[in-house]
């Protein structure tokens, strides 16, 4: 059943996506080099040691701007930026090895941006070959990066299977000519197909697309072609987002405003896409995530064992996730620090004897509580609210989580609470009510995406 226009109109609002808690805005940037140094030293000790650490590696060029974007990225045809940035990375991973003090075990490898196959093949087989050479592949690891389908190679794809990359998400966002033109996004299907085939073909276990709803110029019999032609190519993961409109932060977003569904328009967009979706044979990961039956995303969520991070949801156990690149965030389960975000500033960083974060937050208990309630509901759709956490609750959260349940959105039994079908649609609402940072700043409009 698809939400009312009335409760659409009531619950878009701006509120986070909860790829973390605290979400940046609200750290306390109580973080100096020295105490992240502590904090990194100390969480790799308790569990990244044993668990191994996941590393997200931001390359931030493209040569040409998608205006629906709100990525950190740097607009260049010129490629001989690609070696001195690249330094820059090794110099930044160099500096975590001397806190590790030995050859630590990687369990992840993602390359995003930007797009990381703006660098050629040879440079980025330089870049994890060297991170490699310093590490220890876990025997249970997920290598995987975000390809554009214009410009991803068969040598990109080769040289990376050879490196134990085994996943590839492509940004397809849509297929409708009109709607590419707008967001200034040309790739044809016939590029996707053989971008998605050639994966296949060198052993990709796995092949995602990225889908967005909401686009300029979008409507129900586009969007039906567009998954038509998704049916045609049937990727093992679907990730079909919400368009996020902060034109404030991102000014090329202005230039097709008029062009953008209402909000009724845009909800019936993601009703109708689901629909399909679910007819096509994916189930319902979490929000905004699909997956074939058979995929490993399906059977984390069936046993309880879904984790979800700043990229996104995961099967993998390690808490301990080190961003490399600039405005890369790193998340070390006991704190948070992000990089510089201008490149040539955080290049220039890298070359000085501390590390390169501009900003960052250590988790305190009431933090870690919070936390690990709203993974829950994202993950899960079900959690145990701590009674410290209840007890801090203001009124206006109760009221709300009342109102949830009146609309069939939740149970709430005890301090039990159930996310159902129709409320996995304001999943990030309910998950509002217990941020209690957000609540106390009691500010979010300038901050975050409308929820719907």
């Amino acid at each position: 059943m698809a939400l009312s226009p009335e409760l659409i109109q009531k619950y878009n609002r701006p509120v986070p996506r909860y790829t973390s808690y605290p979400t940046v805005p609200f750290w306390e940037n109580n973080l100096d080099s020295k105490s992240w140094e502590n904090l990194v030293v100390e969480a790799y000790g308790d569990f990244g040691k044993e668990e191994g650490i996941c590393l997200y590696i931001h390359l931030p060029f493209c040569e040409s701007l998608c205006t629906y974007c709100g990525c950190t990225k740097r607009i260049t045809k010129n490629h001989q930026v690609e070696n001195p940035y690249l330094e820059a990375v090794l110099r930044e991973w160099r500096s975590y090895l001397t806190l590790f003090g030995e050859a630590p075990k990687i369990s992840a490898i993602h390359l995003g941006g930007g797009t990381p196959t703006f660098f050629s093949p040879e440079n980025l087989e330089y870049l994890i070959s060297e991170i490699l050479k310093t590490a220890q592949p876990s025997n249970v690891r997920e290598f995987s990066f975000e390809g554009h389908p214009n410009n991803t190679t068969r040598d990109h794809l080769q040289v990376l299977a050879k490196l134990g990359f085994d996943r590839v998400s492509y940004g397809i966002q849509d297929f409708d000519p009109a709607v590419q033109k707008a967001i200034h996004r040309i790739q044809p299907f016939e590029k996707v197909k053989e971008a998605t085939e050639t994966a296949r073909e060198l052993g990709y276990q796995s092949v995602n697309f990225d889908l967005i709803y909401g686009l300029p110029n979008q409507t129900l019999d586009t969007l039906r072609d567009t998954f038509q032609k998704v049916g045609e190519l049937r990727p093992d993961r679907i990730a079909f987002y919400s368009y996020a409109h902060l034109p404030s932060a991102f000014p090329a977003q202005k230039s097709f405003e008029a062009q953008l569904p209402g909000e009724n328009e845009k909800r019936a967009l993601y009703d109708f896409g689901k629909k399909m979706l679910i007819q096509m044979g994916y189930q319902e990961v979490g929000m905004d995530h699909f997956a074939l039956p058979d995929d490993p995303l399906c059977m984390a969520k069936e046993s309880g064992k879904l984790h979800r991070n700043f990229m996104g949801y995961t099967t993998l156990t390690s808490k301990m996730l080190i961003g490399l690149g600039a405005s890369s965030i790193s998340d070390i389960g006991i704190g948070f620090a992000q990089n510089e975000k201008n490149h040539l500033a955080y290049q220039e960083n890298t070359l000085k004897d501390n590390f390169v974060q501009v900003k960052g937050h250590a988790l305190h208990q009431e933090d870690r509580e919070v936390r690990q309630l709203i993974l829950d509901i994202i993950c899960n759709g079900n959690a145990e609210i701590p009674f410290s956490i209840w007890e801090k609750l203001p009124v206006s959260s109760k009221n709300g989580l009342a109102d949830f349940q009146k609309e069939g959105l939740i149970t709430l039994e005890g301090f039990h609470l159930s996310v159902s079908e129709d409320g996995m649609a304001v999943v990030r609402n309910i998950c509002s009510l217990f941020d209690l940072r957000m609540i106390e700043a009691k500010e979010a409009k300038k901050l975050f995406s409308q929820a719907i």
